[in-house]
């Protein structure tokens, strides 16, 4: 029972966990902000343009109300905390890359052998597993050259 405890412990406090659940927490903050801004202050103004109050707006089908003004007004609120988090993690993320070095891609040490299909030494003139002769890149595009030249 100690090790289970022990192995919940050491899971609930990584530092991924405590992330989501500040996360959630301010999430579920922010979108009280939001849902205050739609309905206080988009709602309105978006009701002068087209004078009438979206919260009012449904349509009744067989004695059942579809308020799809209310459904209107939720998809704004999804929209700016989508854009919202959207903006907050491109921000993180830039940040977090900031101090980071861009990682140079290494010459290649090895090739492989045309003969055997072996990884070998990039500066290798005969092959380790097969023995074949090697010929270096450059002068084998010369000598294709040379040869379709007197061709």
């Amino acid at each position: 029972m100690k090790k289970f405890l022990a192995e919940f412990k050491e899971f609930a406090m990584k530092g991924n966990v405590l992330d989501m659940a500040i996360g959630i927490i301010v999430g579920a903050a922010f979108t009280s902000i939001v849902n205050s801004l739609v309905d206080d202050i988009i709602s309105p103004v978006i009701g002068l343009l087209v004078r009438v109050n979206f919260n009012d707006l449904a349509v009744s089908v067989f004695g059942v109300d579809l308020k799809y003004g209310s459904f209107i007004m939720a998809i704004i609120n999804f929209v700016i905390v989508a854009f919202a988090l959207f903006v907050l993690v491109k921000t993180l993320n830039t940040a977090r890359n900031l101090g980071k070095k861009a990682e140079t891609e290494e010459a290649p040490t090895t090739k492989e052998c045309p003969y055997c299909k072996s990884e070998i030494s990039i500066d290798a003139t005969r092959c380790p597993h097969c023995t074949s002769i090697l010929e270096d890149e450059a002068e084998a595009a010369a000598d294709d050259k040379i040869e379709s030249v007197k061709a």
